[in-house]
């Protein structure tokens, strides 16, 4: 029932990647170079994905509450799933989303540790009395944040997967989160800055409603996505339910970038659930892991990326 689980980077996989694989040995004595590395890599939240009920009504309402626009979408029979990418801009350049439906599959878990996506416009009040008018379901009326001036809202879409509303002037990049919540969030940041050469570009601790969160990309929070990972005071596990999936990341070299991966988990907790190397008969390059909290990353070979895209057109 779950044969899309192994559409990991919007490639088709036809088959359960086994997650028992022998770990890739890491170096016994870690070289500065390889440290280095995710640093002076090329890297870049391509997309995150998550399963969906119905793709239609799913690609319906972000098209026309949310105005993003279908990119691409396809339908693999023989694996009895569909799949579509969306979002406000190019692949190429943009984060966007990759919906999955599994034949005959309507609804899905989203768990306790999954938080929201984010979607930056210059009018709150109004994007909101549009979804409003189409249907949607608005879960937090627009205002501002409690103790701040930031003026935010939420919605749901059919599948219950929450999205903040953001007010911002202008934005290169209008989705821009991936709300995860995290047991240690000290940890966390020290196994996305190691392991992926992310950056804090924003920490944020509000004892008053204990909880604490820091935002980790590759650039500051308002020029392209982000990871908002949050951490609510003496919780330490979540749920993770089977619909929210991972997010993709691109990298100039799988193979390296998975060595620096495996230091990180041997240090700090984690997984590797794929070792490098190409996907049979597409041979795009891709590693998958699991951070401390078992949430997923799946990093894809940047010009195997940019050909799958190319041969899509």
């Amino acid at each position: 029932m779950e044969n899309s689980i192994a559409t990991l980077t919007g490639c088709s996989i036809g088959f359960f990647i086994n997650l028992n694989m022998a770990e890739a040995s890491a170096p016994a004595v870690p070289s500065t170079e390889l440290l280095e590395w995710p640093k002076k890599d090329k890297r870049r939240i391509l997309h995150a994905v998550y399963r969906v009920g119905d793709l239609d009504r799913t690609i319906k309402f972000y098209t026309e509450c949310f105005g993003m626009k279908v990119l691409r979408k396809r339908d693999i029979p023989e694996e009895k799933y569909s799949n579509a990418f969306l979002g406000f801009g190019p692949e190429e350049s943009q984060f966007v989303v990759e919906l999955t439906y599994n034949y005959g599959v309507d609804k899905y878990d989203i768990g306790t540790g999954f938080g929201h996506f984010a979607i930056a416009t210059p009018d709150v009040y109004k994007l909101v009395e549009e979804i409003k008018v189409k249907g949607g379901t608005v879960t937090r009326e627009p205002g501002p944040v409690k103790g701040g001036s930031s003026v935010i809202a939420f919605v749901k879409d059919p599948d219950g997967y929450l999205f903040e509303i953001l007010q911002r002037e202008s934005t290169p990049e209008p989705l821009c989160q991936v709300m995860l919540r995290v047991g240690d969030l000290e940890r966390s940041i020290k196994f996305y800055e190691k392991a992926l050469g992310m950056q804090v570009v924003k920490k944020v601790d509000r004892p008053e409603q204990k909880y604490s969160i820091a935002m980790m990309g590759y650039a500051p929070e308002h020029e392209t996505v982000v990871l908002e990972l949050t951490y609510n005071y003496g919780v330490t596990e979540y749920t993770k339910g089977n619909a929210y999936a991972q997010v993709a990341i691109s990298t100039d070299d799988v193979y390296k970038s998975a060595e620096v991966v495996n230091l990180a988990i041997q240090e700090l907790g984690g997984k590797i659930t794929r070792q490098p190397g190409p996907i049979p008969g597409l041979n795009t390059k891709i590693t998958s892991f699991l951070d401390p909290d078992g949430w997923k990353t799946v990093l894809v070979d940047n010009q195997d990326f940019l050909k799958e895209l190319e041969s899509a057109k």
